[in-house]
């Protein structure tokens, strides 16, 4: 009988089967975080993009008009004290004259600001005549010791606030709005 044993093949005995990948039941719930996840970052980039771009959108750009009559207005508050009162307004209109006109009022001297302003077609004579009055008279203050009355003060002020409103608008378009049919009609007679 063991001869039967050994030369025969067992039938019921089977070779081992390899292992069997049984899916983690987790991984399907880390796949969906992970996609939640990423669409959130997605989400927040594109809101923080959006939120930049409407921020940069509504920045809101004064016109140097505005600024320098706000300045202005400021600069009352230091009436009583002659020497800061001119150097505000003076700084004031100076700045003013450098972003309306690129004019480079800030960085120069009284004597080199007027020597530029002649070659400018920016101002008109009276303009002219009228900044440099008033920078001379506020130098006086400042420099000199000069002590005006408030009344000479509020007309320096004056005088910053006339050309601020003389030049705040260009003067082509201002030309064009202010010729009356009169105006215009005189002037083509005469050309």
């Amino acid at each position: 009988m063991n001869t039967n044993l050994v030369g025969a093949i067992p039938t019921d005995i089977r070779d081992i089967k390899p292992p069997v990948d049984i899916p983690d039941p987790w991984l399907w719930l880390w796949v969906l975080l992970s996609g939640l996840a990423a669409a959130l970052i997605v989400l927040i980039i594109v809101g923080l993009f959006k939120r930049k771009k409407a921020a940069a959108a509504e920045v809101v750009v004064i016109p140097p008009h505005i600024r320098a009559k706000q300045r202005l207005a400021e600069a009352l508050r230091f009436i009583s004290d002659p020497n800061q009162f001119c150097t505000e307004v003076s700084n004031t209109l100076r700045l003013y004259l450098e972003e309306r006109f690129e004019l480079r009022a800030p960085e120069r001297t009284t004597e080199e600001f007027l020597v530029e302003l002649q070659n400018s077609k920016h101002l008109t004579l009276d303009q002219k005549l009228s900044l440099g009055e008033f920078l001379q008279s506020c130098d006086l203050v400042k420099f000199a010791r000069h002590e005006p009355t408030e009344t000479n003060l509020r007309q320096l002020h004056d005088a910053a606030l006339r050309l601020v409103d003389e030049t705040q608008f260009d003067p082509i378009a201002a030309a064009a709005t202010s010729t009356s049919p009169s105006e215009s009609e005189t002037i083509n007679r005469k050309t």
